[in-house]
């Protein structure tokens, strides 16, 4: 075995048991088995991680301070339900089936997240946050596309700790160590083969994608969803081939895994916008707000507040001091 082989992780690293903590530490025990999954934590710091970089950017194109924590909170929750349901849908045999729990689909913690399906419904719940804010939903996915490759590679890490979605055997002095009582293992295949590291591969692909995207941002000035198109044909390519080399089961279409049919559909859309868009709109946004939706400025507030030379209580304009009376005779 190549002595740069990537070690599978410990099973101790998977989950924190906080009910066997306190019981040894404290002396009491939680009424109910509570674990701390490192696959929750990944995705958890890659949520944080995408929040702080989308805020800042969008701080930058004039949006308010902290505007995405209002979008947030209808975009995380129906991104997190969307990538649960995607992977469900394409891996239907691992969910569904004699001797299996049915409600193993709504065990998220043992890993199971779909980009494509948290992208399409989180989409939708980003759009909500946006219509109900006020933002331009262009504005705001150009904002979060950086942070959303960020996220996704912190969200790889966590599968590295599950030991799941590794590739085929390989024979490069990185492979992956999988023990071969993984359920995923190939069947047929001796103990002690290496696999490709792909959570690592897609974990480089993304954080190289996320610092192209800044840069070419930095220097284009991209608006109207055109950095989204930028991460969909970026993310696209790196799936498609990364997708291929998998050895989990997956729904197949005309032979070719979901996931990748998914990925030519995502590299097709990021072209389209981007073309159509550069078409549509060659100038800047006006603003990172819709029409009449932009936050009043603190000189509007102050003019609001200002008392009208009436008398608020007669109506009667206000008599002319006395003073000015007699310098006038």
């Amino acid at each position: 075995m190549p002595l740069l082989s990537i070690p599978s992780p410990s099973t101790a690293w998977q989950y924190f048991d906080l009910t066997a903590w306190l019981q040894r530490v404290a002396g009491f025990t939680l009424p109910l088995d509570f674990r701390i999954h490192a696959y929750a934590i990944c995705i958890l710091i890659g949520i944080v991680i995408c929040v702080l970089l989308t805020n800042n950017r969008l701080n930058a194109r004039g949006a308010e301070r902290w505007i995405i924590i209002d979008i947030a909170i209808w975009a995380v929750p129906a991104g997190i339900i969307g990538g649960r349901l995607f992977h469900v849908f394409t891996h239907v045999s691992d969910y569904f089936g004699p001797g299996i729990d049915p409600f193993s689909i709504f065990y998220i913690w043992e890993g199971g997240l779909a980009i494509f399906g948290a992208l399409i419904l989180g989409s939708v719940g980003a759009w909500i946050g946006c219509r109900m804010t006020g933002l331009r939903f262009s504005a705001f996915i150009d904002a979060a596309a950086p942070g959303v490759l960020l996220a996704q590679a912190a969200g790889r890490l966590g599968n590295y700790f599950n030991h799941e979605l590794f590739g085929m055997p390989t024979n490069l002095p990185w492979g992956l160590q999988i023990e071969a009582s993984n359920p995923a293992y190939p069947k047929g295949l001796p103990e002690g083969v290496l696999f490709h590291p792909t959570f690592l591969y897609e974990i480089i692909w993304n954080v190289v994608g996320a610092v192209l995207i800044l840069l070419i941002d930095r220097r284009f000035r991209l608006q109207w969803g055109r950095v989204m198109a930028l991460y969909l044909v970026w993310y696209g390519i790196g799936r498609s081939v990364l997708e291929s080399i998998r050895v989990d089961t997956s729904e197949t279409f005309a032979g070719v895994r979901t996931n990748v049919w998914m990925s030519f559909a995502a590299i097709l859309l990021g072209v389209l916008v981007f073309a159509i868009q550069s078409r549509r709109h060659v100038g800047k946004e006006p603003s990172p707000y819709l029409p009449g939706r932009e936050p009043r400025s603190k000189s509007d507030v102050d003019s609001d507040d200002t008392y009208s030379e009436h008398d608020t209580t007669t109506g009667v304009a206000d008599p002319e001091p006395v003073a000015a009376v007699a310098d006038r005779h």
